[in-house]
């Protein structure tokens, strides 16, 4: 027995627990409140694909066609070939299912080796795909052939099952902009569908089991929203006494305006922003309200004399992020989290490929100024970091629980600072994690930063060049040029850090000019190898951010609509009249080649069935940028830090024109190779001690002035020195300046 339920409602990842309920339990840990988690989305896809779970799809389309139902209507022949195989993937699935969950290796050499699996649409692509296999091990191969294969079903399912089905979302087009509770409403009204009854089944043997008094559904996207509803329904009429709760992403984003009363047919509070305070106030009035003189809310919504009301009477402050303690991840069925490979692309496949625990860097984003972020919104505007040991303290703690050293971190943008902070304590404590993290591309990510990411365990970065254009960038309020952008990302990319790129198109005022010089920029960076990955999406103006506050000052008309439940996406028109929509298939066909390395000469022309304007940018225009030359300037107060070993030194004597002196040469041993360096014997014992003192290990650390004076004391003409070949190839293995 708990106090509370922690839900994530069908469907958000495969691969991976959304967060938002760890997070919760973790602080409700601290507070000693009694609570249990589940990850409802996993649950309903586990028993769906399964033996007996497609042995009963199959029978329910059995049933309809017999009862001449709307389903009874002819198949497609994509549907009818699945059908006629039923007997074949009710007898592979769950051996493709133990797979993808890791527990069934072997299995990949037989998916690989063709007739195992049966193949309906979804491999006709392979044709265009078997190029990149050569590329992907025994295992990646299998998994995307076995993702390929949960695809098709996935097809079936929405043509003959349920047509709101998704892997990753459910009734997604009920929760988008629904700026009116009406159809929604509608359809909570009608039976509950296949999947609701596998939902609800699940669900109440759960509350059962658990026996709650607060059930808290945590809904993050606007294809999680309906499955909320309808479980929240499915409590109240069965489980009365239960108070429900619904916060997270899509209430924080899209209820703030709030006012249809039936949502309260459902839900006894929808909260906002920050979840910590809201939750423990809601137990404190739900499981302890006699100890309580007068009710205290924070940011929330509910029923009193059938008025929705908002409330935030409570005097107490939000936590620190300090004191939200560790996620914790227990409840959740860790083991059986399925990894997917969607595209052979080993960046993209980071979403899906792997269990990762996620964690935060910061609460909000230290920029907070780009015009198309919801950036007047909490969990965006108030920027609260958390500090390094902490944080690296939550990850080893997170290690213990899951058995798991991959990390994730969910930042809006993780600051470089910090980044650099915790990857120097990663790699003091001796840690073994791999983790990847959203960033900005700001000049800050030098060589010698992403060299030390690296070292700590970064494996990739995510960040958004959006509009590949100097005047829009400057619109959007970025901060960045795409001249800094190819540097950053080439800073990246040679210390081995893979980088995914977001990429927007119909920004307000962007000319048809603009997306083609935009695709062209795009072309050159995954050419020069400085991308591995990226994705575009259409612009959407949002109510919270900059351009939806202030449209008239962007040049678009929005169109206004009574809200009395979701307000988020505003649909609008651009003043410059033109139809962005009919670039999205040319723009993404061609993103999927560049991402595979190929068609890098063909004309744009190619990728559109409409006439476009030739680019204007240069051919060469990223390479020119890339061309910058060496910076010979040094901040002051950048910290000096080696990330090798001790090298092995050894003292010869060199002569030239009848002078003879002393020089010692230091070999170093890195994890690929041995190198060594030659320089005048005083110098190298000084540097020898200079560089055991500023070991990536040791609590201190010379800055680059203290390093000049300390030299310049025994010697004259520092940079000289600094600069000097030796130095420079010391300076490419490890030495960096942060």
């Amino acid at each position: 027995m708990k106090d509370i339920l922690l839900i994530t409602p069908p469907f958000t990842q495969l691969n991976t627990p959304y967060p938002a309920t760890a997070y919760l339990k973790g602080f409700l840990n601290t507070k000693n409140i009694s609570a249990y988690q589940m990850d409802l989305g996993i649950e309903v896809i586990l028993d769906m694909f399964s033996k007996k779970g497609l042995t009963e799809i199959f029978c329910h389309i059995e049933r309809s066609r017999d009862a001449d139902s709307p389903n009874s209507q002819l198949l497609t022949s994509n549907s009818q070939r699945i059908y006629s195989l039923k007997d074949d993937y009710i007898k592979t699935i769950d051996s493709v299912i133990a797979f993808l969950q890791g527990k069934n290796p072997s299995l990949a050499r037989q998916i690989c080796s063709g007739n195992f699996l049966p193949e309906a649409s979804r491999f006709e692509q392979l044709d265009d795909m078997e190029f990149a296999f050569g590329s992907m091990g025994m295992q990646d191969k299998a998994k995307h052939l076995a993702t390929l294969y949960l695809e098709d079903l996935s097809d079936f399912i929405v043509e003959c099952v349920d047509e709101n089905f998704g892997f990753s979302r459910y009734a997604e087009r009920l929760g988008r902009s629904a700026n009116s509770f009406d159809e929604l409403y509608e359809h909570l009204q009608q039976d509950v569908t296949f999947i609701d009854e596998i939902t609800i089944k699940i669900l109440k043997e759960r509350i059962e089991e658990v026996q709650p008094k607060l059930v808290c559904f945590s809904v993050p996207f606007p294809g999680n929203l309906y499955s909320a509803f309808r479980c929240a329904q499915f409590i109240k009429a069965n489980f009365p006494k239960i108070k429900t709760a619904m916060g997270g992403g899509f209430p924080n984003t899209e209820l703030r305006e709030l006012k249809d009363q039936r949502v309260f047919e459902f839900f006894d509070f929808i909260t906002l922003d920050d979840g910590e305070l809201p939750v423990e106030l809601l137990y404190n009035f739900v499981c302890h309200s006699e100890l309580a003189s007068e009710s205290e809310f924070k940011r929330t919504f509910l029923l009193e004399n059938n008025q929705v009301v908002y409330k935030n009477n409570s005097t107490r402050h939000d936590y620190k992020q300090a004191e939200v303690g560790t996620p914790d991840y227990s409840d959740l069925l860790l083991d059986k989290y399925i990894s997917v490979i969607e595209v052979a692309n080993p960046m993209h496949s980071l979403w899906s490929d792997g269990r990762w625990n996620k964690l935060t860097m910061a609460h909000g984003c230290y920029w907070g100024k780009c015009t198309f972020c919801d950036i007047s919104l909490d969990y965006i505007k108030l920027y609260e970091p958390i500090a390094a040991k902490i944080l690296v303290d939550r990850m080893e703690e997170l290690m213990a629980q899951t058995g798991e050293n991959g990390f994730h971190f969910v930042d809006e943008a993780a600051p470089p600072a910090l980044m650099r902070e915790v990857a120097l304590e990663i790699i003091k404590r001796n840690l073994v994690v791999t983790w990847w993290t959203n960033i900005r591309f700001e000049k800050s990510f030098t060589a010698d930063l992403c060299l030390l990411l690296k070292e700590s365990g970064c494996i990739a970065v995510s960040g958004g060049l959006e509009v590949a254009s100097d005047r829009l960038l400057a619109l959007i309020k970025k901060g960045v040029t795409v001249a800094q952008v190819a540097q950053v990302t080439r800073n990246f990319t040679e210390s081995g850090i893979m980088v995914h790129a977001y990429l927007m198109y119909g920004y307000p005022t962007q000319t048809i000019q603009e997306t083609v010089d935009s695709l062209e920029m795009v072309r050159q960076l995954f050419e020069l190898g400085v991308l591995q990955s990226g994705f575009w999406h259409q612009f959407a103006m949002t109510a919270h951010s900059p351009v939806g506050m202030f449209p008239e000052e962007f040049g678009v008309i929005p169109e206004q609509n009574e809200i009395t439940f979701a307000n988020n996406d505003v649909n609008f028109k651009d003043k410059t009249g033109i139809n962005h929509d009919k670039f999205s298939f040319g723009l993404k066909k061609s993103l999927f080649n560049y991402m595979h390395g190929i068609c890098f000469n063909y004309d744009l022309q190619d990728w559109f069935d409409f006439k476009i304007p030739k680019t204007k940018v240069p051919s060469d225009y990223i390479y020119k940028c890339l061309q910058s030359e060496q910076n010979f300037t040094t901040k002051p107060n950048a910290k000096i830090v080696w990330l090798g070993g001790k090298p092995q030194t050894e003292i010869f004597i060199k002569s030239k024109k009848g002078n003879s002196w002393e020089m010692m040469k230091l070999t170093f041993h890195s994890k690929t190779q041995t190198f060594d360096i030659s320089v005048n014997a005083d110098e190298g014992k000084w540097l020898v001690e200079v560089l055991e003192k500023n070991s990536v290990s040791s609590d201190y650390k010379m800055t680059f002035s203290q390093l000049k004076m300390t030299f310049e004391q025994k010697w004259e003409d520092f940079e000289l020195f600094w600069y000097s070949k030796p130095m420079m190839t010391l300076r490419q293995f490890g030495l960096v300046t942060l």
